[in-house]
């Protein structure tokens, strides 16, 4: 009993530790690689499924008329879109190669979107999903607009269309935001006890994602440790993201306890989509800084793992 509490306490660590274990155990393991190499793929294209999942019990809490812009929403904008662009100017005024590499890491996950399950953690923490899914969709429209605007002031040979940057990222926002959330009003209005007994499982979103959480732990250590770079650029690319975290999550909550809303403007501006930050990386930028938003993905969820444990043990947050 005693370790099904632990877990419960601590289900993002847990998760993450765990999917790490699997990564290692079918990788390391002579006899196993091979079951692992075949399984591997299975698993991430299974992610999307889980996301889908995910949102759709998380959504069926959600009313309509719970729906409506708030001015902290454009304010993040704003700071958002200051910071990609400060981090820009940066990369281009540097031309010691370990600090590029660094901002570049910094720019990767300033870039990513709102992850589309923040409103999960959100809940959890005591904010409001309705205002976490509005913010979501607008942060997600804009990332397709800046993607095209951005990457090539930082490589030149990045060949980004805008109709073929919008196109991918409303695709995936369609994918894993906008389908289970038409899905989920559709059983709130013909399905009302379907929706009951989703919402009366408080847990089950959160659980959804923590499985998904272990297996982008499995492709954080892939990257990792398949990158060719020096141990200088390495650390730079793991521990840059640990302070874009701090940073991130701490003017999202400063910005939100002004207007009165400190939970989701955290989350907001800091609980990042690494999955789309990884692909831009790979097929626009330098590979090797994909290991950037992997990182991320370890410090955004022990900072979340912290705030959960600290809203069950004093029932608020330490910051």
């Amino acid at each position: 009993m005693e370790i099904i509490k632990f877990i419960k306490e601590w289900t993002l660590p847990c998760a993450m530790v765990f999917g790490a274990c699997v990564y290692l155990l079918f990788t390391e393991i002579s006899f196993l690689a091979p079951v692992g190499y075949a399984v591997g793929p299975w698993f991430i294209e299974i992610l999307p499924v889980l996301i889908f999942m995910t949102l759709y019990v998380t959504f069926c809490k959600i009313r309509l008329h719970d729906l409506r812009l708030h001015t902290w929403h454009v304010w993040m904008q704003v700071i958002r879109i200051a910071m990609a662009a400060g981090l820009v100017v940066a990369v281009k005024s540097t031309a010691d190669p370990t600090v590029r590499i660094a901002l570049e890491g910094a720019f990767a996950c300033v870039i990513c979107p709102t992850a589309s399950a923040a409103a999960v953690v959100t809940e959890k923490l005591g904010g409001s999903i309705a205002s976490m899914t509005v913010y979501t969709l607008i942060d997600n429209a804009v990332t397709a607009v800046l993607v095209p605007l951005l990457f090539p002031m930082i490589e030149k040979h990045a060949d980004v269309t805008f109709m073929s940057s919008f196109a991918t990222i409303l695709q995936r926002t369609a994918v894993v935001l906008i389908l289970p959330f038409i899905c989920a009003m559709a059983t709130r209005r013909w399905l009302p006890k379907v929706a009951k007994r989703i919402k009366d499982r408080r847990n089950l979103g959160f659980y959804f994602w923590a499985v998904n959480l272990s297996i982008v732990m499995g492709m954080t250590l892939h990257n990792i440790f398949t990158a060719d770079i020096s141990w200088m650029s390495m650390a730079a690319l793991i521990f840059m993201p640990l302070v874009t975290t701090l940073v991130l999550f701490g003017i999202g909550k400063g910005v939100g306890r002004h207007f009165g809303d400190s939970v989701d403007g955290g989350q907001a501006l800091g609980q990042k989509n690494t999955g789309v930050g990884i692909w831009l990386v790979m097929v626009y930028l330098n590979p090797v800084v994909a290991i950037a938003p992997c990182a991320y993905v370890v410090w955004q969820n022990t900072l979340n793992s912290w705030q959960l444990w600290c809203m069950e043990k004093y029932g608020r947050l330490k910051w």
